[in-house]
């Protein structure tokens, strides 16, 4: 009986000292060491890391109510400077994309992971929070499948897909995020069937159409209103 005791009593002890150690703040009452907060009226921890006179600190660990003891997101901080490393989980545990913030702001290299797998779906960089530079797609099997081209958010130059086999089979051009200039698909076996140009997000002038490598048709646009009535 008296060892029963004994043993509430320490585990009681313990539980009070390790309580102790968290949610703390220093003397200007800014947070102070380890913390750890929880949803509201609920056991499951919200977030959990340490804080030094207010500022985050190395890694905090984020959960959501039906998460569990694993982790949707991981976020590390560093007292020399504002930029966080990133990274968003699976409930099993896997990466799903990763990159760094500013702030509220991407900041960048992102990458993305196809699901449940350590093979990177896609590629794409940032700044100040908006896509800027190459952003690269890629099938399952590693081979690309799209290339777009951004410059602070908008779509700027070439957009290119792929096959599966690595065969390019559209190419379009943006100019301030509209459709501008010329583009082109292409067959299955690499082959060009259609080419024209945009202008502005409308087709333009006059466009080509193939069968077997030759000409097969042309089309003027825009098409005048008897043209666009047939």
């Amino acid at each position: 009986m008296r060892s029963t005791f004994l043993f509430c009593v320490l585990i009681f002890t313990c539980s009070l000292v390790f309580g102790q150690g968290y949610n703390k703040f220093d003397a200007e009452g800014k947070r102070h060491g380890k913390w750890r907060k929880r949803y509201e009226n609920t056991d499951q921890i919200r977030y959990e890391g340490s804080f030094d006179h207010g500022k985050e600190v190395g890694e905090f660990k984020f959960y959501k109510p039906s998460s569990g003891t694993s982790p949707t997101a991981t976020k590390i901080f560093s007292k020399d400077h504002d930029t966080v490393i990133v990274k968003y989980f699976t409930k099993k545990g896997k990466v799903i994309s990763e990159g760094k913030m500013i702030g509220k702001n991407r900041e960048g290299l992102w990458k993305y992971y196809h699901n449940d797998s350590n093979k990177v779906m896609m590629t794409e960089h940032y700044l100040a929070g908006k896509l800027h530079g190459e952003q690269l797609t890629y099938f399952d099997n590693g081979q690309l499948t799209e290339k777009n081209a951004y410059v602070e958010g908008k779509r700027e130059g070439k957009r290119i897909m792929y096959s599966e086999d690595g065969i390019k089979i559209k190419e379009f051009t943006y100019e301030n995020d509209q459709l501008h200039g010329m583009t082109k698909y292409y067959d299955t076996k690499g082959e060009l069937i259609i080419e024209g140009n945009y202008k502005r997000d409308r087709k333009d002038s006059i466009w080509n159409y193939y069968e077997n490598g030759k000409l097969s048709e042309q089309k003027l646009f825009p098409l005048s209103r008897s043209g666009a009535n047939n």
